[in-house]
């Protein structure tokens, strides 16, 4: 399986690719906000853009990266507090999660901070490999790498990301060999911080609330409408789905149906099978970029793999979760398929830099030992 690693993962990140696009192309053309296939055109531009970037990382010696990973690691904690500077900052729907730079497009540093955050994580833990098991060097010194872009991350009111950069930190941080008891007390303080900040905010409060009875005339038509109308998409298509451009939901009822809330379009118009086939391909994504990081031969790669596969696959689960209505709502995009160009490039990217991981690992044919001279016995009875 390791030889083909490359392979099965790009065909998982193909089928996905296709898959968005052509929702897009059946779900965006009834927004009212945008002109046709507008969107379509957007996305098939940034998805060239992207895969450009993939190719470019793939063929890429992704070892040389580590000799950078400190300026790569400022400029993406720069970026990210750009986001609260007025002038700078571009707020949407009430948070602050882009920014807009003279002569460059407006895009989400939280996207790119992922990459080189994980880039310093591994090449910490690389660089200090017996010392991971340390509380200084092995949890403290890592854990304020992690924990800086994520409290800036969660500030700019972007919780959904920086819970998922957290988790996929800390799978680093695990595989790396730091002690659980550190972790878990760790997960302990995180978990606590976020319940007051959550308890502080009605907001988020009531999207917990909601969860729990979403049909109730208090939440249908507040905080938990699109979760809601997300369920009554997935029930509409049922098995086999009501038809591609046939679904009702998108039609003014589901909000957000070509970038958060793409999933339950899937299920309403291709049914349970397209549905399951998504989570199918994150399933090889995973199995996959696993087996990529357990072939590399470097700690650096290894963690980087890890890494590298954990924020793709965390913003997936934690999106089908969301829009199934078992998590509350977090307002993360569908990795490969939810409309967006920044969470597409940027993926793409990752994508190229696990195959670079995987084209620089040497495989070796194990041969049986020879046998000599061999003698057989036998015992009769």
């Amino acid at each position: 399986m390791g030889r083909k690693n490359a392979i099965y993962l790009c065909l998982a990140v193909t089928a996905l690719v296709t898959l968005g696009l052509v929702m897009l192309t059946s779900t965006s053309v009834w927004d009212d906000e945008v002109d046709g296939y507008a969107l379509v055109k957007k996305q098939a531009m940034w998805i060239g853009l992207g895969l450009i970037l993939a190719v470019s990382a793939s063929a890429y010696d992704y070892r040389k990266l580590r000799r950078w990973w400190i300026p790569f690691f400022v400029f993406s904690c720069v970026l990210l507090a750009l986001c609260y500077v007025p002038g700078i900052a571009h707020e949407v729907k009430g948070e602050s999660r882009w920014i807009q730079l003279p002569g460059l497009p407006q895009f989400q540093p939280s996207e790119l901070a992922k990459i080189f955050v994980i880039m310093a994580m591994a090449a910490w833990y690389a660089h200090f490999q017996t010392e991971t098991r340390t509380f200084f060097k092995g949890f403290i010194l890592p854990g304020i790498l992690l924990g800086l872009p994520v409290i800036l991350i969660f500030f700019e009111k972007d919780m959904g990301t920086a819970m998922a950069l957290g988790a996929a930190g800390a799978v680093i941080m695990y595989c790396a060999g730091t002690r659980l008891p550190y972790l878990g007390t760790a997960a302990a303080i995180a978990i606590a911080g976020a319940t007051i900040v959550i308890r502080s905010n009605e907001e988020r409060m009531g999207r917990i609330y909601a969860l729990f009875d979403l049909e109730s005339d208090k939440y249908r038509l507040g905080d938990g409408y699109q979760q809601l109308h997300g369920l009554y998409a997935f029930a509409n298509g049922g098995v086999d789905g009501t038809g591609l451009g046939n679904g009702v939901e998108k039609h003014g009822y589901l909000p957000e149906a070509h970038t958060d809330f793409i999933f339950p379009a899937i299920g309403e118009e291709l049914g349970l099978w397209f549905t399951l086939g998504s989570v199918f391909c994150f399933v090889i994504i995973v199995v996959f970029g696993i087996s990529i990081a357990m072939n590399a031969k470097d700690i650096f790669g290894r963690l980087m793999a890890v890494g590298l596969t954990s924020i793709i696959v965390v913003p997936a689960m934690m999106n089908i979760g969301v829009t199934t209505a078992v998590l509350p709502n977090t307002g993360l995009p569908l990795p490969f398929i939810s409309y967006g160009g920044t969470n597409l490039i940027f993926t793409l990217v990752s994508v190229g830099m696990l195959i670079s991981i995987h084209r620089h690992t040497v495989f070796t044919d194990r041969k049986e030992m020879p046998v000599i001279n061999e003698k057989k016995q036998c015992l009769r009875i």
